[in-house]
This record gives structure tokens, C-alpha cells and sequence, in this order.
């Protein structure tokens, strides 16, 4: 990105005491085409020139006339290269900056400030940093973007620099029981794209121990390419990041970040409108839990450029991996035979961020009052690798899926849906959807991937993702309510463009779907939807924060008790009231699924005390004349395995079988089966595992 430096002298200085000496510049048009400007004033002169908590920086006040206040990121450059955040983001469409003075001394943070901002805020960043032994003479520059490019223009009028007897002092952070990560940009922007070369450490004396800020930094030493992520989060002052692990040339670099498998891309997550910290952690953890992949999580303190930035939660991104989604790679020569099946990851997002290319569904969503229509991207070959012997296959593949679920046949084990999903992976991905009432669940950020054909050669959804609105936190669309459906979005809102596929009401027309859903619920209600299960993970999370980190984090950003877009009514006034007002919604929400998931279960009801040592999964599925069982139990025990038909007739006898701790194999011919969906079920004395299987 180009910038452009107008350099202005100091118009007037006074005061040549150590009481208070003020130092004032111009100003000059802020231009509307997403360039960055530096404006700037020569300090000299300064007595005492040494700068620290006794005589330092007291504030600094601007005049800025602009119609839309939120496009502007206004930051103040220090004569050694540090950067200070005083606003960004902020005031919706108010208009102006005026006689806005930023003392970190103020009472009042700028984040509950309302246009002009008139009077004394404490900045987004911490001047304090500056008064820590440097020399206050030279160039201080005043840095202004307007990232809401070619919409309106603004001025800065004038601004001044004040350094006396009350500087502001360093904010404090002694230690964290959460990893500390930094981020040293040498001087330079980060911006949407393209990433920025940085220098990143990370801290980690594991777990039980405290990280201090002067520790070495010992789980990460090296460069990154790191750069604004998202699409409405990027709206907030709290950035969202993504990047890469690099070396010093730029190259992609694979290394393993607190604790987790070696990649190269991961995300710095702010949760700036999920004030518990836990939206998509716990969506991950539940997935998971089922038997799924989804991202792994590590809670981490955050500083940009010595600047304390709050709780972040480190993520992988959804990536082909072993580690990661376990499909096969796609090779550029990959054009026939096997290797053109797979694998190939999909979604249905809007087309900011990543992706964009890709085709549009020939079958529109259910609701589609005004031409709605559903875009399926690629996401892995990206748009720029993928051959077109590629597209057409996976294009090809998906549209005869939905046109056997669109066809009267379209429940057949063989020719119907069943013969090109994977039925399990789509149940437990609409139960966490439901569990959450995930306003942008099946709609956006819904990834989907397609095994090759020698892995199962099957659509498997998932795996989930972008959970920071669901789980009570939308006011809109009914988002907010615990009964009803988040599938069912366009009976709410049906004039928005993202509406949900027709995949979703479609299965549920399939009897032998809709019952083995039910089982499923009513399964994972006694592992990993009990309640149990969920408060016990969000205490733990609740107690760690506040060890600090939710204390620092909104200090920094001091918004509980406000609203924060989507957040529905009532805003809690201190953490521990989001975290029961988080914990007091999923039983309701809970109670209302229990009544109502579709489907009947032949089964034994909801147990919600008693938690299962057990899981289990069946590949190949679906299978033609044998199936392998895998069975994961903490401690090991004797369980009886059995297969049931969705009647709740046994069509096996109880076989016993001795299992050890971690995981066992048991494979079984069922060659004699009728066509149809089954129930395979160990069952023990520390709970019962059950999976669903299709035989064709």
C-alpha cells in the first residue's frame, strides 16, 4: 500500500518548564481512497528531554471533521517507531473528532464515547509506553487512514501534543495463565491484504504455570505474514487475524504453535462481540466430542507492537491436512480415474473473504421470495489451482446429489441421497447448528468436503465453523429465542439474500432419517449435549479468565453492560453474568430440542445425569457386505455389541466383546441385511455408544 507523508512543522510551542509544554500542528485533507497519511510535528526544545512516569506524554488532542467517524483509524507515531491506537472504528456514523483529547489518565475509555467525542478519553492503546526512559525530541507523527474507501472525505483540522507533569503511566500486566503472544510489525500497517511480514513470539511454560511478560519467548520465535480476516468482524476495533507462518523470506514455514500439529495458517480470534470468550471454542469442542474434526483451540493474551490488545483465541484454519480434514491431496495432474474423485472441501459463504469462485446451485433454496439462489465455492484446490477436469467432476458430483434428494425416489439406499453423503456427519452437523440456534448455520460459513473414492468417496459436512453469533448473541431473525428452528431461517427472515439450501427440510422427509436423528440426540443428550458435560467446560473456562485476562481484556475493551452488534437484550453487567446468562439459555434451549427433535427412537429415553465413558464409529458407511466398529473407551470394560433396525428389533444377536483403554475394532458381516438404515449399539456399564450405518 502507498502512503503518502505531508510533513508539517510545529506552528506553536510554549511553555519551556517542566509543568507543561504543548506543541501544535496542522492539518491537511484526509483522502477517501484507502491510502494511509502521516501528518507531522518536530518536537524540540523538550525540558526534561527524558521521558517517563515523572514528566512524559499527558495527552493528545485532535480536531477531525469527517461524516462517518467509524471509517477512521487514527494512531500516534512515536519518535521511535511505536505505535499507539487512539481510535478506531469507533462512533457508527456520528460525525467529527472535536477538541477529542486522549489522556490515558481519563476516566472515560473512547470505546463508550459518542461523536464528536468532545472531552477526555482513555485512547485504544496505551501512550504510557512511550514514557518509559526515551528521548521525547523529534518527529511525532499522527497516522490517519480512512479504511471505508471512496465514500466521503474528512479533514484533519489541527492537533497538538501536551507532555507535563501528569504523563500517563504504562497500563499493568504482570503475568498470564494464558499463553502471550506478540507481534512486532517493524514499523509497518497491517491491512485486509495483502499479509504483512511481522515478527511474531509466543510464550508457553504449560500448563498450570504463569507467563510473564520479560520470559523468552519459547513456543514461537520467528516471522509471519499476518493481515486483517473476516467480513462484518473487521468492523469492530478488535481485529480478527489470519496468518502464516513464514521465514524471513516470505516462504511458508510449518511448525507446530502451542501445542497443536504442525501447519502454516491459523487465525487470532477476537470474540469482540462474544462476551463469554466461548462461542465457537465450545461449537468446536462439541463437534468434536461427536467425532468429528474441528479446529483446535488455545486462549492467548495478544500485544501488536507493545500494544496490549486482550483475549484471543488461537485456531487452526479449516485446511486439508492430515491433521486437519484427513482427505487425500489433490494434485494440478490429477485429471482421471481415482485420484479425480477427491478430495476436494466446498462451502456456502458470501464471497468476501477467501474463495469467491465457484457455481451456482441449479436447485434454489427452499425459501427464495426474491430469486435467492445458493453459490457453492471452492476452498480447497483454491480457485487458482484447481483444474477444470476438477471443477467439472465436483461440480458434477454435488448436482447429482441434489437432484436424487430433489427426485420422488430421492430416500432409495441405493440411487437415492444415501448413495452420495455421508448421512452421519450431516445429523451431528444439524444438531450443533441446533443446539447453538446458529443464526448463520447451513446458510454461511458452512464447509463441506467430498472423500475420494478409495476414502469412502462420500459429502461429509463439516467441518463447523464461525459460531461467535450463535448460542443466544443475534437480535435478529428470532436468533435470540430458544425455541424454534435455525434451519428453518427463511420462515423468519425470508427476504435475505443467504438463505438455507433445501438439503435440510428434504432429509427430514426421510422417516429413517428423522429416526435415527432422534436416536442420535437422545444419545449424545447422555455424553455430549449433557448438561453436565457443557457447564462443566464452561466453568473451567470461567475460572481460568478469571485468573486476569477477562479483567485486563475489558479494561481494554470496556463493554459489558453495552451493546455490542448482535448482541439481543439484556446486556450483562459483569462476566460472571454472561457466563450465566450463556449457561441458563442452553438448558432452555436444551429442554425445547428435547421435545421436539423429529424422529422416534426405539431406544432408552434421555438420561441427562449419567455421562458415557464410550464412542463409537462405523466405516465403510455406507457398506455393501461388512462394516468395521471402532470403539473408544476411557478405562476398558465388557460391553454386548448389537445391531438394530429403526423399529428397535434386534437383527443381530448380543455379541460380548472385551475392550481395552483407547480404541477397538471389531468388524461385521452383514452381507444378510436388507437395504436400509441400522443401529450398531456397544453398550456397557459406563454408558451406551451408538452409531448409524447404511447398508446398500
Amino acid at each position: 500500500m502507498k502512503t503518502r507523508v505531508l510533513a508539517f512543522s510545529f506552528l506553536l510551542f510554549t511553555g519551556m518548564t517542566a509543568v507543561a509544554q504543548t506543541y501544535t500542528g496542522a492539518g491537511g485533507v484526509i483522502p477517501d481512497n484507502g491510502d494511509s497519511i502521516i501528518f507531522s510535528i518536530t518536537v524540540s526544545g523538550l525540558v526534561p528531554a527524558t521521558l517517563d512516569t515523572i514528566h512524559g506524554l499527558e495527552s493528545v488532542k485532535v480536531r477531525i471533521q469527517h461524516p462517518y467517524d467509524s471509517d477512521l483509524d487514527v494512531q500516534l507515531v512515536a519518535p521511535n517507531g511505536v505505535h499507539i491506537p487512539l481510535v478506531n472504528s469507533l462512533g457508527y456514523d456520528g460525525d467529527n473528532f472535536w477538541d477529542t483529547r486522549f489522556d490515558n489518565n481519563g476516566t472515560i475509555s473512547v470505546i463508550r464515547g459518542e461523536a464528536p467525542f468532545t472531552g477526555i478519553y482513555r485512547p485504544i492503546g496505551d501512550p504510557g509506553v512511550v514514557n518509559k526512559g526515551q528521548n521525547g525530541n523529534g518527529v511525532w507523527k499522527l497516522y490517519i487512514r480512512d479504511v471505508y474507501a471512496w465514500a466521503d472525505q474528512g479533514n484533519l483540522v489541527s492537533w497538538e501534543l501536551k507532555f507535563g507533569n501528569y504523563p500517563s503511566k504504562p497500563r499493568p500486566f504482570s503475568s498470564s495463565v494464558f499463553p502471550i503472544v506478540y507481534i512486532d510489525t517493524r514499523g509497518k500497517q497491517i491491512v485486509d491484504e495483502p499479509k504483512t511480514l511481522v515478527r511474531m513470539g509466543i510464550i508457553d511454560n504449560g500448563t498450570g504455570n504463569l507467563n510473564y511478560p520479560d520470559d523468552p519467548w519459547n513456543d514461537y520465535n520467528a516471522w509471519a505474514g499476518i493481515e486483517y480476516r473476516g467480513s462484518s468482524s473487521q468492523m469492530f476495533p478488535k481485529k480478527p487475524y489470519g496468518f502464516e507462518t513464514w521465514d524471513s523470506l516470505g516462504a511458508e514455514n510449518e511448525v507446530s504453535i502451542l501445542g497443536m500439529p504442525e501447519e502454516t495458517d491459523w487465525i487470532l480470534s477476537p470474540g469482540y462481540s462474544d462476551k463469554a470468550f466461548l462461542r465457537n471454542v465450545l461449537s468446536y469442542r462439541l463437534a468434536n466430542q461427536t467425532g468429528h474434526y474441528a479446529s483446535r483451540t488455545r486462549y492467548c493474551e495478544l500485544f501488536v507492537n507493545g500494544q496490549y490488545q486482550g483475549v484471543y483465541t488461537m485456531m487452526e484454519k479449516i485446511k486439508r491436512d492430515k491433521n486437519r480434514v484427513d482427505i487425500k491431496k489433490l494434485e494440478a495432474g490429477d485429471t482421471t480415474g481415482v485420484k479425480l474423485t477427491g478430495g476436494y472441501i466446498l462451502k456456502i459463504d458470501k464471497s468476501t473473504g477467501s474463495g469467491g469462485v465457484g457455481w451456482t446451485s441449479q436447485y434454489p433454496p427452499e425459501v427464495h421470495p426474491d430469486g435467492q439462489t445458493i453459490f457453492i465455492q471452492y476452498e480447497y484446490p483454491k480457485s487458482g489451482d484447481i483444474r477444470p477436469q476438477q471443477e467439472a467432476y465436483i461440480r458434477n458430483f454435488v448436482n447429482d446429489f441434489e437432484t436424487a434428494l430433489a427426485s420422488p425416489a430421492f430416500a432409495d439406499t441405493v440411487n437415492g441421497y444415501p448413495k452420495y453423503i455421508d448421512p452421519g456427519s450431516f445429523i451431528d452437523y444439524f444438531l450443533v447448528n441446533e443446539i447453538s440456534r446458529n443464526i448463520d448455520g447451513y446458510r454461511l460459513s458452512a464447509f463441506f468436503y467430498k472423500q475420494r473414492d478409495d476414502q469412502g468417496g462420500k459429502l461429509v459436512m463439516g467441518p463447523v465453523w464461525d459460531y461467535d453469533i450463535a448460542w443466544h448473541n443475534a437480535d435478529y431473525c428470532n436468533a435470540w429465542m430458544t425455541d424454534g428452528w435455525a434451519y428453518k431461517f427463511g420462515d423468519v427472515c425470508p427476504n435475505d439474500w443467504w438463505q438455507v439450501p433445501f438439503w435440510w427440510s428434504r432429509l427430514l422427509e426421510d422417516t429413517n432419517y428423522a429416526n435415527s436423528m432422534r436416536c442420535r440426540w437422545e444419545e449424545l443428550r447422555t455424553t455430549v449435549f449433557n448438561l453436565d458435560n457443557i457447564n462443566t467446560y464452561i466453568d473451567s473456562v470461567n475460572t481460568a479468565m478469571n485468573e486476569g485476562p477477562q479483567q485486563r481484556n475489558y479494561f481494554q475493551w470496556p463493554i459489558l453492560g453495552y451493546y455490542v452488534w448482535p448482541n439481543p437484550y439484556p446486556y450483562p453487567e459483569d462476566y460472571a453474568g454472561e457466563i450465566e446468562s450463556l449457561k441458563t439459555w442452553i438448558s432452555e434451549r436444551v429442554s425445547w430440542l428435547d421435545a421436539n427433535i423429529p424422529g422416534n427412537c426405539p431406544y432408552s429415553g434421555i438420561s441427562n445425569k449419567k455421562l458415557t465413558q464410550l464412542s463409537c464409529s462405523v466405516a465403510p458407511n455406507p457398506c455393501t457386505t461388512h462394516i468395521t466398529l471402532s470403539v473408544n473407551s476411557k478405562s476398558g470394560e465388557q460391553v454386548v455389541i448389537t445391531i438394530y433396525n429403526l423399529y428397535g428389533s434386534a437383527v443381530s444377536a448380543g455379541i460380548r466383546q472385551e475392550l481395552v483403554p483407547g480404541k477397538n475394532q471389531f468388524s461385521f458381516d452383514v452381507s444378510d441385511l436388507s437395504a436400509g438404515f441400522y443401529n450398531i449399539e456397544a453398550r456397557g456399564t459406563s454408558g451406551t455408544a451408538r452409531a448409524v450405518f447404511i447398508k446398500q
